[in-house]
Formats: structure tokens, sequence, C-alpha cells
């Protein structure tokens, strides 16, 4: 494949027709047609967020209380840039606070070592078996300096990650239930009309209706576990299970549909090859079923990174979710700017996600992406 035909094809399989009239114009294509593209794919979007920015401001100066502000584009900005300022310093005391605990664990070491050395040439017993005493308290507590971990609150940017752990987790969790389930209900319709009364009545229960139930399995699954002795946080798997009841379904009803789809012609090729169940499965029902499979999965990432936002604020999961509800409750002058650049943040990673999964998808579309 020439290097036009790569780039095209990279532009397409990532969901970026964008970057396509600038490769075409690269190449010498029609200038017109491709400053055509450029207009609509740069210019409008860049012209609408000017005019939306506009709308913004003329928005923060009207919608003003005694106490609150709707807060403009520069304030916002401001906020943010501030949030992860924070972010840097905080780790740059941490780095510090950890550099100044592990310079103390090597000065108790050798003082620890010095008390040894001093008992090896004292001949009073007893001084001798305290200062052996004493030296082997103060080696262990400089192993436990040394292994100081900062207890410092998470900064925005771990939040962030603890979101993007959290939506992940509960998103595998989905896809390990949702495919197997809907590999079997497309294949077998008695499977499917067991399922179907499930599907239709838990498909639309909204996030806080799952998670007094989720919290209730995961308090009872962590019964007479001690903080600190489980892998997982409760907080955290509570999130995460929530996210994974919600967004199961859209990748459940999709795999039903792709696997239940599938060419009869291919089956019936099948059955003259007299493959087995296994084969059938892997060699022409998976297939044939992915590209239907991964719009399922696009979807249900989707869900999942909407109701982590609420999971987190209830559950008190150290995520954007709360985040979002501790500025809340602070109630401080940059308050609702914090709030309205953690809004712009949580949209544009749901934006990456979104075309991550988009770029999955045209990978396993054939060539075809209109299928998915």
């Amino acid at each position: 494949m020439s290097w036009r035909g790569g780039l095209l094809k990279f532009c397409s399989v990532t969901g970026l027709p964008a970057l396509e009239p600038f490769v075409r114009l690269a190449y010498g294509e029609d200038p017109q047609e491709q400053f055509r593209g450029i207009a609509k794919y740069i210019l409008l979007p860049g012209l609408a967020i000017v005019v939306f920015l506009a709308c913004w401001s003329v928005a923060a100066k009207t919608i003003v209380t005694d106490s609150m502000q709707l807060p403009g584009p520069m304030a916002t900005w401001s906020a943010g840039t501030e949030l992860f300022s924070m972010h840097f310093e905080q780790k740059a005391r941490d780095r510090e606070k950890v550099a100044e605990q592990m310079q103390q664990a090597v000065t108790m070491v050798a003082t620890a070592n010095a008390m040894l050395a001093k008992a090896e040439s004292v001949e009073d017993g007893a001084l001798k078996q305290r200062l052996e005493g004493n030296a082997s308290v103060m080696k262990r507590q400089a192993v436990d300096t040394a292994n100081y971990t900062s207890s410092s609150a998470p900064t925005f940017v771990e939040q962030i990650y603890t979101s993007l752990k959290t939506v992940f987790f509960g998103f595998g969790i989905a896809t390990l239930i949702a495919v197997p389930l809907g590999l079997m209900c497309g294949m077998s319709p008695w499977f499917n009309a067991a399922m179907t009364p499930f599907i239709q009545v838990f498909k639309p229960v909204s996030p806080l209706a799952w998670l007094p139930l989720a919290g209730l399995i995961i308090i009872w699954a962590y019964s007479g576990s001690k903080p600190g002795e489980t892998f997982f946080d409760k907080a955290f798997l509570i999130s995460a299970v929530t996210v994974s009841l919600c967004s199961l379904w859209p990748t459940l009803v999709n795999t039903t549909l792709g696997v239940a789809s599938v060419n009869q012609d291919y089956l019936n090729v099948a059955r003259v090859l007299k493959l087995s169940w296994s084969q059938r499965l892997f060699k022409i029902v998976l297939p044939a079923s992915l590209p239907l499979m991964f719009a399922g999965l696009r979807i249900s990432l989707g869900v999942g990174w909407m109701v982590l936002i609420a999971a987190d604020m209830l559950a008190q999961n150290p995520g954007l979710g709360k985040f979002v509800w501790d500025e809340f409750q602070n109630g401080s002058n940059v308050t609702y700017a914090r709030i309205a650049f953690s809004v712009i943040v949580i949209g544009v990673l749901g934006l990456l996600l979104d075309r991550a999964m988009i770029c999955l998808r045209n990978l396993v579309s054939y060539d075809n992406p209109a299928t998915a």
C-alpha cells in the first residue's frame, strides 16, 4: 500500500475524517474540494467553538447571584491550570518527604549499627542486652520509615486516573459477562427466550437504584476484612460493579443481534464441512458478529463513563464524581470554576474513549465501518 493509501486508511480506521483533506491536498488532489473539506471539518467547528465561548462569556456576566456566579471561560481555564499546578506541587512535596524519610531511615540504621558495635565491646551483660534490643527496635523503625507512603489527599490528576481505572475495571467485568451471554442468546433461541425478561426488566434501571444493592453485596463480601487487608478498596468496587450492571446491556443486546444475523449461507457451509460447535463459533460466528459486538462495546463504554460520575459521588470513590461533589460541598470562590473545568475534562475523556472504541470497531469491520 502506498503512503497515500496508508494515511487515508489511518484516517478511516481512527475515525478522524478531518485529517483526510490535508492528506489529499498534500498529494495534489483537487484543491478546491479539499479546502471545502477543511472548511467543513476544521473551520466550521472552530467557528462554532468561538461562538460558544462568546455566549458563555455573556452568560457568565449575566448569571450572578448574591453568593454565586457562573464561571466564564477564562476563570474556568485558570481554575484548571491551578488544579494541575497543585498536582505537581503536591507530587514535589511528596518526593521531598520520601527523600527525607529515606535519609532518616539511613541515619537510624547507622545509629542501630553503632549500638550493635558498642554492645560487642561492652562486658556488662545487662547493658549489652539493652543495646542490642534498642538496635533491633531502631532497625524496625528504620524499615517502617523507609516504606513511608504519602497520606495526602488525592489530587485532581490522581482522581482522573482513579476514574479511568474504575470505568475500565467495570467495563471489563461487564464485557466478560455480556459477550458469553450474548453468544448463547444469539446461537440458541431457547436461551434467548429465557433471558429476554431479565434483559427487558433490568436494562432501563438507573445506576442510582443499582448502587445500594451493589454496596450491599460488596459490604457482605468484605465482612470480617480489615482496612488494608483487601486488594481492592470497598468504594472502588461498589463504583465498578455499578458501572458493570449499567453498561453490560448494550453489549449483550448487540452481541445477540450480531450472532443471530450471521449469514445463513456461512452456517450452511459449516454444516457441509461438518465443523464442530467450537469451530463454527470461532471460525464463523465470532468473526461475522464482531462489528455489531464492538458497536455494543462502544455504547457500553459510553454508558459506563456516564454512570461512573454518579457512582463515584454516591460511593465516595475518589474519582472525578467525588471531586465534583466535594467541590460543590466546599463552596469556595473557585468552586464552580473547578466544577466547570471538571465537566470539560469528563467530556474530553469521554470523547477519547469513544474515539478509541471507534478505532477498534473499524479494525474489525473488514473495510466496511458502516456495517457497525
